[in-house]
């Protein structure tokens, strides 16, 4: 079973403002001649790097919800200039939606294992797909998502 990250999506509003980051990301890797990812960097680095490279993805928290999820494609740990470490996340291009699930604020990332995942929004069922993001969010908060 594979390894996930879940961490909270600050500046996003919405799945689509996070779509709107990762596309601008991915179109810049291209322009640099790399293959289309975005990335997100953070101070400490994963310890299980090896799980999470095995399948793993990052979670995004979006309003006090897990609501998207992004492959992770692989980790970069680097030095920069003020002498501290620090750990850039590679991700897919693909924002994949997930059934919305509630959860509480923290700093950081946190490990998430794969039986405590919420699942891809497009394996619930076909119509929760059309469904407005705030009704699926309301939906979920109610325990009926």
């Amino acid at each position: 079973m594979a390894l996930h990250l879940i961490k909270l999506c600050v500046g996003a509003d919405s799945i689509d403002d996070l779509r709107e980051w990762v596309a601008e990301k991915s179109l810049t890797a291209m322009a640099a001649g790399l293959e289309p990812h975005s990335s997100h960097v953070t101070r400490m680095a994963p310890k299980r790097a090896a799980e999470l490279l095995d399948g793993g993805s990052l979670y995004w928290i979006i309003k006090g919800q897990v609501a998207a999820r992004q492959k992770l494609l692989d980790l970069s740990i680097s030095t920069g200039g003020d002498g501290i470490s620090r750990c850039k996340l590679i991700l897919g291009p693909e924002v994949i939606e997930t059934v919305p699930a509630p959860r509480r604020p923290f700093q950081g990332w946190r490990y998430l294992d794969a039986a405590s995942a919420p699942r891809d929004l497009s394996e619930a069922g076909s119509d929760l797909g059309a469904m407005p993001e705030d009704l699926k969010r309301e939906l979920a908060e109610l325990g009926l998502l």
